[in-house]
């Protein structure tokens, strides 16, 4: 690593740590003031608290890295701007694109690690949050699924489940109706427990009873058997439970098994995990558009020009949000495809961040900045 990059690169992680730090900080003495009377009320003990924290710590980053990686980039260039460092530095012939080289390779690492936190654990915040703060009996009945319906469109079945816990193996009294083309019910099981072997991929119905019916519904046989296994079913417990999941609370994993064992759903039910799996992949690069945007605003060669950047860079980071949100509400709603609605915002100021690089570097202002100047330079008549 060159001088140079040493040099851009220690200043600016010296103000992007100090940021994270400080937003953290924030963020839990707001937490700590708001949830301390559930502490004392559940009497959670230090391990309890210190793990709720934990998970919670990779949802406030996805959301902190951002905003982090702008005041530090803002404030990092700036300061070197009002120093003439970077006058300094195209002076002695470096390119502008040279100059930030260390700071897109920053932010590359930084889509690294907020990839990496939204793949499975930020999802999954929201879920641990409700479990570690409710009471031991109320993380029971809230982990409790009740009367659940599940039709596989695929295989022609339907699943009557009276009760079962997420995450686990076991339901608890259930009818499942095997169906023909004609959705006519040939066969209906019926089971005090039904347990799946996620090994085997088996499930053993415990207690059954096998009804047989011919083409009018008309029994033909019953079986009664302590014990039986079945192997060719399709099901999953996730995807038995997957009617009462929520697309912002799972992960990129399950994701994209709710959307492949769920194929046959309507497009509509289907959208917000669609919508949802393309934003999860695309959020991540929302670092390396705010570096695009952020570090040719950053540099400015006077005081003036350094305080109309940073508000054009804070205006263009917020119009990004607005519009990230805007069309994550669309592709929710069916009304735009979904890998229109996770990465059209990341596009659009990719766009205008190579625009404002492409501007820095050849060392030209704006159609607007160059208006005022032209406006200036007219002479006053009388």
């Amino acid at each position: 690593m060159k001088l140079l990059d040493r040099y851009v690169t220690r200043n600016f992680l010296q103000a992007y740590i100090y940021c994270i730090a400080g937003f953290i900080s924030i963020w839990l003495i707001f937490d700590v003031s708001d949830n301390i009377s559930v502490f004392i009320d559940q009497h959670l003990g230090f391990t309890r608290v210190a793990r709720y924290y934990f998970t919670q710590l990779p949802q406030i980053l996805v959301i902190l890295l951002p905003v982090s990686l702008l005041l530090a980039l803002l404030f990092c260039l700036g300061r070197m701007s009002r120093a003439n460092e970077i006058v300094s530095m195209l002076t002695a012939g470096i390119s502008v694109p040279r100059v930030l080289l260390p700071l897109v390779v920053l932010g590359l690492l930084t889509v690294a690690v907020t990839f990496a936190l939204n793949y499975e654990l930020a999802p999954h915040a929201d879920l641990a949050r409700r479990i570690i703060l409710s009471s031991e009996q109320h993380a029971r009945r809230s982990s409790s699924i009740e009367a659940q319906i599940f039709r596989n469109r695929t295989d022609s079945r339907t699943w009557f489940i009276q009760n079962f816990r997420l995450h686990q193996n076991t339901f608890n009294n259930v009818q499942v109706l095997q169906q023909d083309e004609n959705d006519s019910i040939v066969v209906s099981y019926l089971a005090k427990r039904a347990t799946y072997d996620p090994q085997t991929k088996t499930w053993e119905l415990t207690s059954a009873k096998i009804v047989h019916y011919d083409g009018v519904g008309n029994v033909l046989r019953e079986e009664f058997q302590p014990s039986l296994k079945i192997e060719h079913w399709s099901e999953t417990p996730f995807r038995l439970s997957s009617a009462n999941v929520r697309a912002e609370n799972l992960s990129v994993p399950e994701l994209r098994e709710y959307l492949h064992f769920n194929s046959d759903f309507p497009a509509t039910l289907l959208a917000p995990f669609k919508t949802h799996l393309q934003y999860r992949l695309a959020l991540p690069w929302t670092c390396l558009v705010v570096v695009m945007m952020a570090a040719p605003l950053g540099i400015g060669y006077s005081r003036r020009g350094v305080l109309a950047s940073v508000s054009s860079a804070i205006i263009l980071v917020f119009a990004m949000n607005f519009l990230t949100h805007l069309f994550l509400a669309l592709g929710e709603g069916y009304r735009v495809p979904a890998l229109v609605a996770g990465w059209t915002p990341n596009a659009i100021f990719a766009v205008i961040g190579l625009y404002l690089l492409w501007l820095r570097a050849s060392n030209r202002e704006g159609t607007g900045f160059g208006f005022r100047r032209a406006r200036r330079m007219v002479p006053a008549t009388t």
